[in-house]
């Protein structure tokens, strides 16, 4: 465990700066309004590269880079977490675009619980009891939504399970978080860039509609990695548990402004489902601690 006092300080502010921004997302992506989710997706990919490409060369972290690339035959689990990342960017986009934000933040509410779900199926990790009933709690919840409200609730199962997954596999990659990011959208950038000149070539591009769009899509790059470095200087700094416990501000957050800002309808049945899964992660959590204490 860390005694640093100020570098922890350091490392509570970093997690709550990042999980913030992440929490906030729903008003950025909301501010491309008429740019439709894939192109943004796009741009996203593109941006993200060229920045992450100036952040690494700052840092001088070229050099894993450098090695991952040398082997092309050992980046399988890294062009698997290319396409579940750009899975998830992309109907996150959607999900703000069509004003399903509420299924967005159930989604990221879920993910934890689809992590100890696949661990246990994947990687034949073993769960305790608790955890057992708080995912099989989560699922009644979802099996709610989708026979008594007669909604498939594809948008939270699509978040939950495709960043559930590329958890999994970013497990098996040894590849720092800004590294393996930066590997994952340079895998993606050819895809991208082929799809830009096509968007192009076809009249459909957004990109100089206007310089305000200009300059959202050219920021979607900074806005994407900014957090990103935020969380890593916060997992080097704090325990496990703290940045667990950290993670919930950002679903908290985007359910708060689906509600208030977007005005999405919250039925008493939805909330219901909510509930369950929030009593899930009560429990998941519970246990986690209890682990932990006893391990200490």
């Amino acid at each position: 465990m860390k005694t640093d006092t100020p570098e922890a300080t350091k490392g509570v502010l970093y997690g709550l700066s990042a999980y913030t921004i992440w929490g906030c997302f729903p008003l950025y992506f909301a501010l491309f309004a008429g740019v439709p989710s894939y192109e943004v997706l796009i741009h996203r990919v593109i941006w993200s590269c060229v920045f992450l490409a100036v952040v690494v060369t700052i840092l001088k972290r070229w050099k894993p880079i450098t090695a991952a690339l040398a082997r092309p035959k050992k980046l399988g689990f890294v062009l698997g977490c290319a396409v579940f990342i750009a899975v998830n960017w992309g109907v996150y986009i959607y999900a703000v675009e069509t004003r399903h934000v509420l299924q967005a933040s159930l989604g990221y509410f879920l993910t934890p619980l689809v992590n100890v779900a696949l661990g246990m199926l994947v990687l034949k990790e073993t769960i305790s009891r608790l955890q057992v009933v708080a995912v099989a709690l989560a699922t009644v919840a979802i099996l709610y939504q989708l026979f008594l409200l007669g909604l498939v609730p594809w948008i939270t199962l699509v978040l939950a399970f495709s960043f559930g997954t590329y958890g999994l596999l970013r497990k098996q990659v040894e590849l720092d978080g800004l590294s393996g990011l930066f590997v994952e959208t340079l895998l993606l950038l050819p895809v991208s860039l082929l799809a830009l000149a096509w968007l192009g070539s076809a009249g459909q591009s957004h990109f100089s509609d206007s310089s305000t769009i200009t300059l959202l899509l050219i920021s979607s790059g900074m806005v994407t990695a900014i957090p990103l470095l935020l969380f890593a200087g916060a997992a080097r700094r704090l325990r496990l548990a703290t940045v667990g416990f950290l993670m919930y501000i950002n679903p908290t957050l985007q359910f708060f402004i689906a509600l208030f800002v977007f005005d999405e309808p919250m039925s008493g049945e939805k909330l219901l489902s909510f509930v369950m899964i929030w009593v899930a992660l009560g429990l998941y959590s519970w246990s986690a601690w209890a682990g932990r204490q006893r391990t200490v």
